[in-house]
C-alpha cells in the first residue's frame, strides 16, 4: 500500500536513524536468517529447543543420514546457534543460548497464531 500524500515524519525518521544497528550487525543477522530459512534446520532447532540430542537421535528423528545432519549441524555450530558436549564418545547438541530459543519459540508462535486466525 502506498501512502495517499508525500510527507517525512523527521521526528520518527531521526528517531529510527538514531538506534539504527551497526552494519555488521545487520549482516550477521541476516546470515542468522539465511541459516533459519532451510526446513530441516527449523525442525533441528525445535527439537533442540525440548532436550539436548546427538546427531544419531537426530538423524533418526528427521529421517536423514547421520551424514547430512552432521552438515547442518556444522552450520549451526559456525554461527553459534548451537552448541556441543561430548560424553564420552557421544556428541549431544543444544541450542546455544536463551536467545536462539527465544528466537524459535517466538517463529512458531507467530505462525501458530496466524494459522488460528486463517482457520
Amino acid at each position: 500500500m502506498k501512502c495517499g500524500v508525500e510527507y517525512i515524519h523527521r521526528d520518527a525518521v531521526e528517531r529510527a536513524e538514531n538506534q539504527m544497528i551497526d552494519e555488521g550487525v545487520v549482516l550477521d543477522s541476516a546470515t542468522v536468517f539465511k541459516a533459519l530459512s532451510d526446513p530441516t534446520r527449523i525442525k533441528i532447532l525445535h527439537a533442540l529447543s525440548i532436550t539436548e540430542l546427538c546427531v544419531c537421535d537426530l538423524a533418526k528423528m528427521m529421517g536423514m543420514s547421520v551424514s547430512a545432519i552432521s552438515h547442518h549441524l556444522r552450520l549451526l555450530r559456525a554461527l553459534r546457534i548451537v552448541k556441543f558436549r561430548k560424553e564420552g564418545k557421544v556428541v549431544f547438541y543444544s541450542l546455544d543460548d536463551v536467545h536462539i530459543s527465544a528466537l524459535i519459540k517466538s517463529c512458531v508462535e507467530h505462525v501458530q497464531e496466524g494459522s488460528e486466525v486463517e482457520g
